[in-house]
């Protein structure tokens, strides 16, 4: 399934009925007085969260969204039927903006939360509502309302615990398969991953929740490289699993470029609690490893783990650090 974080829809409610202006006719009743009956209620439209859908795919073709009329009144008093209102779902994660797409109308955070965004319009009033002492007989009846409509902007941010983050080609989507039953698209080149993957991975009966998020690239929160496109993803994840390529000559350089995007981004990123993990451990020898590891404690100031992918025994070793990081 393709995935899609945006989509601008337009969302109009059902119009309510319209009342009925009727009077009774039946036999040996002479003068039988007003049974026009109320119009139904236009239905409305709710968007429902729902924790198995991971894309707004299903809003990129289909951009209009209606709700039923409501169904006039008729005569003998009869009420119109409402109209059935429209529940459209959407993932959980999933914000509504208004038309300026930046204006938040509401945040879906919980798996099965309702919103009613567009109010169905009021059925009409029949003939029989305007009865009265003086008036025995009223033609008078009342049409139903338009029921609300307005273009709105649907944005999902990822919902996960953890977020990879790293420079492009860093292994994030290595690791997010080896933690998990994930199956994104790996190669040795940079942009493999050109939409957020998400994975479950399992320890000692926890469960935690990864995203891998496309790789950065210095300027990407002005719109280099992948750009901003998938920074909004960070935003959800309560820790940043920070991976970085161990190989890479410029070690350093890469984790604060990195450090810089999201900051620039978000001030409130670098306050998430932050994994800093080197893979590719297994290109290195013996030597290589021990220098690249006396470097990193004289440079980095940072607690840091160094992996490979393909190594059982890190692996163990990470999940322990996520659910530890997690759990907090």
């Amino acid at each position: 399934m393709k995935f899609l974080d945006q989509a601008k829809i337009f969302i109009k409610a059902g119009k309510g009925g319209d009342g009925s202006a009727s009077f009774r006719r039946e036999k040996y009743i002479e003068f039988g007085g007003p049974d026009g009956g109320d119009g139904g209620n236009g239905g409305s439209i709710i968007f429902e969260a729902e924790r198995n859908l991971n894309t707004l795919i299903d809003y990129r073709y289909t951009q209009h969204f209606k709700a039923k009329n409501g169904i006039s009144g008729s005569k003998r008093k009869k009420t119109g039927a409402n109209g059935k209102d429209l529940i459209l779902k959407i993932p959980v994660g999933t914000q509504i903006l208004e038309e300026d797409n930046n204006t938040i109308i509401y945040d879906f955070t919980k798996n099965k939360e309702k919103f009613l965004v567009a109010n169905g319009g009021k059925g009409g009033l029949g003939n029989v509502r305007f009865k009265s002492s003086t008036n025995r007989a009223p033609r008078k009846k009342t049409d139903g309302k338009i029921g609300e409509s307005f273009w709105i902007w649907l944005q999902l941010k990822v919902i996960a615990d953890v977020g990879i983050v790293g420079m492009p080609n860093a292994g994030k989507s290595s690791l997010l398969a080896a933690l998990t039953r994930a199956k994104p698209k790996i190669a040795n080149y940079p942009f493999t991953t050109l939409n957020p993957n998400l994975g479950v991975s399992y320890f000692n009966n926890k469960e935690v929740i990864l995203a891998d998020i496309p790789g950065l690239v210095e300027g990407a929160h002005k719109g280099v490289g992948l750009g901003d496109k998938f920074l909004r993803h960070v935003e959800r994840c309560k820790v940043l699993l920070h991976l970085i390529d161990i190989t890479e000559k410029n070690l350093l350089e890469n984790y604060k470029k990195i450090s810089h995007e999201l900051f620039s981004y978000n001030k409130n990123l670098l306050k998430k609690k932050e994994i800093i993990i080197f893979n590719k451990s297994d290109m290195l020898d013996k030597k290589q490893y021990k220098e690249k590891e006396i470097y990193l404690k004289n440079k980095i100031g940072k607690k840091f783990e160094i992996i490979s992918v393909f190594n059982k025994k890190d692996l163990s070793k990470i999940q322990k650090v996520l659910i530890q990081n997690v759990a907090k």
